[in-house]
């Protein structure tokens, strides 16, 4: 199983027709059929079944199909890092980070890191915490921002920045009507919850309401930001999300939540001593581990305009 027999068998998955994946591979159909049936007989499964006018793949083949194309974005990655390695520093940084506060943390890095070397590229990837782990276990991403906390006996890292839990509330809610910025945690007691789908979180959050004595109404859990501002746009729950970005929205109010007030932190993680870091990557870590030492988020250069939340010097993380 060679990378170009992969490329073969990722078309025909695609496009399930050997003659649109034969015109899209620029080769005749026969020969990409028999290709196909080399590889199902070297694995020793069914990748397809066969109908009279389109394939359909089998639960072999799915797999085959998610993890070549992992492979190949792999191989893609490994030949970026080889091309890196002369005398001038080049090549592309992988970075996998969850969604929130974390992208606008890496557009600063990113901005000052082109300023001293300006031939670096960039892949940014988005998902939850478990999901930008995965890519990275996989060697799929260089580094990852995720929230904290994280496994410290394979991984190692830093922290790079911390924001509050904030409730997302719809305008028509009669709690966005409250006077003031901030809403104690015992005011969301009843209320139909939309949390992080993360177990850890959701314990976290279960606890945090244990703490007065109470128990959350988890209506949903998901992991993408802005599918929970959605759910809270239309009034179907309140979203208990970190605090993310300062993009203003009319259809919601953001509150923090206190009494007790949470925090969660952000750490720029890498794979401890099982994998050897390009120059590049070393450089721009050490960079990011300059800037945050610095505090050069809070310079002219690297400002952010918006006043941010203030939480008390005791908060815990959650």
């Amino acid at each position: 199983m060679d990378f170009r027999t992969l490329q073969y068998f990722i078309a025909v998955a695609q496009e399930l027709n050997f003659t649109r994946a034969a015109e899209k591979l620029q080769m005749s159909q026969p020969p990409l059929s028999n290709q196909i049936k080399a590889l199902e007989e070297e694995l020793g499964v069914q990748l397809f079944v066969r109908g009279k006018r389109r394939l359909t793949l089998t639960e072999a083949g799915s797999l085959l199909l998610q993890r070549a194309i992992q492979m190949m974005d792999l191989s893609e990655k490994t030949r970026r890092d080889l091309s890196s390695l002369g005398s001038e520093l080049s090549g592309t940084i992988c970075l996998g980070m969850v969604e929130g506060r974390a992208p606008y943390l890496a557009a600063r890095w990113i901005a000052g890191f082109r300023e001293e070397y300006p031939l670096v590229r960039y892949e940014l990837w988005n998902g939850s915490s478990d999901d930008v782990l995965d890519q990275l276990h996989r060697g799929l991403v260089d580094l990852a921002v995720i929230a904290a906390p994280y496994d410290m006996e394979h991984l190692e890292g830093f922290s790079v920045g911390r924001e509050p839990w904030v409730a997302i509330i719809s305008r028509k809610h009669p709690l966005a009507e409250l006077p003031g910025m901030e809403l104690p945690l015992y005011s969301l007691v009843g209320q139909s919850l939309i949390v992080p789908r993360r177990k850890s979180r959701v314990e976290a959050i279960r606890q945090w309401f244990a703490s007065i004595g109470a128990e959350p109404d988890i209506l949903c859990e998901m992991s993408n930001y802005m599918d929970a501002v959605a759910l809270a746009e239309q009034n179907v729950g309140i979203s208990i999300f970190p605090q993310t970005t300062y993009t203003p929205n009319a259809h919601v109010v953001s509150k923090l939540i206190t009494q007790p007030s949470k925090q969660v932190e952000y750490e720029l993680v890498w794979e401890r001593g099982q994998r050897l870091q390009t120059t590049l990557v070393r450089e721009f870590i050490g960079y990011v581990r300059d800037f945050i030492e610095a505090d050069l988020i809070h310079t002219p250069r690297f400002q952010v305009r918006e006043a941010e939340y203030q939480l008390p010097k005791d908060t815990k993380n959650l």
